[in-house]
């Protein structure tokens, strides 16, 4: 698949042949999803944590004996349906990590990069650079390659100076390369890449 390379004008300047087991692998949403799903369970801390009926301080004594009164018989006042009670069938602490091989991980990317190249949402760039942090300068180069759509910059190597002036747009993410994952990339309207990304991305899902 042949693209066009743009300026940070958003002029043509020369074309690129996108690598088709890349850009052009089967789609498997099946893949796709277990990717994301994967993703987002290993991103919880699983730290959430509720006092049972046992855990609560107090209750020892039985607030009232227990025949005669013609109340309900209680044994605690730290049962759940008192004010100040345990909870019942509440989290605990939990590992929610799901595992999935490597190549699956990987044929889910080219899955992912492909329909974003089918729809024409893969913006090529020359060269992504800055003279120094102005985010003025780097919305005005978003505009001029995607408009007003949202965004996702993957960048070969650390640049301050990028990094800087896009993490204050609020459409607009910066991402190494070697850091692409499937949520980022379904994410965002747009993928925006410098050829020397593209060679770090060939590199390894290639």
């Amino acid at each position: 698949m042949e693209v066009e390379v743009k300026n940070l004008k958003g002029e043509k300047v020369s074309t690129v042949e996108l690598p088709p087991e890349i850009f052009e692998a089967p789609i498997r949403k099946d893949l796709m999803h277990q990717a994301l799903v994967r993703q987002l369970a290993n991103a919880r801390q699983g730290t959430h944590s509720t006092k049972t009926r046992g855990e609560v301080s107090g209750g020892g004594k039985k607030p009232w004996r227990q025949k005669g009164t013609g109340r309900a018989r209680q044994g605690s006042t730290r049962a759940p349906q008192w004010k100040g009670g345990g909870k019942v069938h509440t989290p605990k602490p939990r590992d929610y990590t799901l595992k999935m091989p490597r190549q699956m991980r990987r044929a889910a990317l080219r899955s992912a990069l492909s329909v974003k190249a089918a729809e024409a949402q893969i913006v090529v760039v020359q060269d992504l650079t800055l003279e120094k942090p102005k985010t003025s300068e780097m919305l005005q180069v978003l505009t001029n390659l995607v408009g007003a759509d949202s965004a996702l910059v993957l960048l070969p190597e650390k640049n301050e100076n990028v990094e800087k002036s896009i993490r204050n747009i609020e459409h607009a993410k910066y991402l190494r390369a070697n850091y692409l994952n499937i949520r980022d990339l379904l994410g965002y309207d747009r993928v925006i890449m410098p050829l020397a990304a593209l060679d770090v991305i060939r590199g390894y899902l290639g």
